[in-house]
């Protein structure tokens, strides 16, 4: 199972109707881009104006087609003030490596910065996922995100972590993400509430990014079955610590070097987090 999502590109463009006597003008954008791990076909998405994870009522929202592109219309205003969330729905979106629906559901998002008019720097995957999460610790900034993930990597200096590694052709990058979203579908029932393939539970989605990050390096060498299905085992453990339905917390803890949940700190380093929330 794979995910990857990719390039979201911002046009901006004027209209102007004119009337007898006088006339208006109104000013509208498009956020564009591709969902992709392999690149998602009916994936949902939406800008998170509410930084909910969930698609409101006035949120602009789209679904990709049948290349994993989509376009968003939005508010002018907007531009850059908000994340862009994408789920892929299982038995509804299609992973293009396979053709075949996705088998769980799982969320992927873009931080708010980098949705701008750069059309190769806006790609939405599992990494670019990652790099929002540990923004939203309040630790990193997105060039220190992308750096630290690039070295836990051990990826090339120079690497684009927010770029698009299908048409990068960037193999390393390509495993990771589709690993990544493996692990991602697997803890549906952990982080999406109550047999939803859309409401999320914040905490615990964080805490399932935490986990991914403290074991990113194993996440990209991961080639047997046996590994990932060790490293699900021990993501749902931990999950199951947060509770369901707090107020959101900040899940800096979880990314200090090594899986940490719940309070209490072993040799693993599991350890909790909590503070307020940003919205990156």
């Amino acid at each position: 199972m794979k995910k990857q999502l990719m390039a979201v590109a911002v046009v901006v463009a004027a209209g102007v109707l004119a009337g007898c006597g006088g006339g208006s003008s109104t000013t509208s954008a498009q956020v564009a881009g591709k969902v992709a791990d392999g690149y998602l076909e009916k994936a949902t998405v939406f800008m998170d104006k509410n930084g909910n994870y969930r698609l409101d009522a006035g949120e602009p929202s789209t679904e990709t087609n049948a290349s994993g592109a989509y376009t968003l219309d939005i508010d002018p205003a907007d531009l850059g003030n908000y994340p862009i969330v994408a789920v892929a729905i299982r038995n509804v979106t299609i992973d293009k490596d396979t053709d075949l629906p996705v088998a769980n559901s799982y969320l992927l998002s873009l931080p708010k910065d980098s949705v701008s008019g750069t059309v190769n720097g806006n790609f939405i995957s599992p990494l670019t996922t990652q790099v929002r999460e540990m923004m939203e610790t309040g630790n990193y900034t997105r060039d220190q995100a992308m750096e630290q993930l690039r070295l836990k990597l051990h990826l090339p200096e120079g690497t684009d972590m927010m770029g698009d590694y299908i048409a990068g052709q960037n193999q390393a990058m390509h495993t990771t993400a589709q690993n990544m979203a493996t692990l991602m579908g697997g803890q549906m029932g952990e982080v999406f509430q109550g047999g939803s393939d859309t409401a999320v539970d914040v905490n615990r989605y964080r805490g399932m990014m935490g986990a991914m990050f403290s074991n990113i390096s194993s996440v990209r060498a991961s080639n047997s079955d046996a590994t990932m299905t060790q490293l699900m085992t021990q993501m749902t453990t931990s999950l199951d610590t947060i509770t369901i339905a707090q107020p959101f917390q900040n899940m800096s803890s979880y990314y200090g070097g090594g899986m940490m949940w719940g309070g209490n700190t072993t040799s693993g380093g599991m350890m909790g987090g909590s503070g307020g929330s940003m919205m990156n």
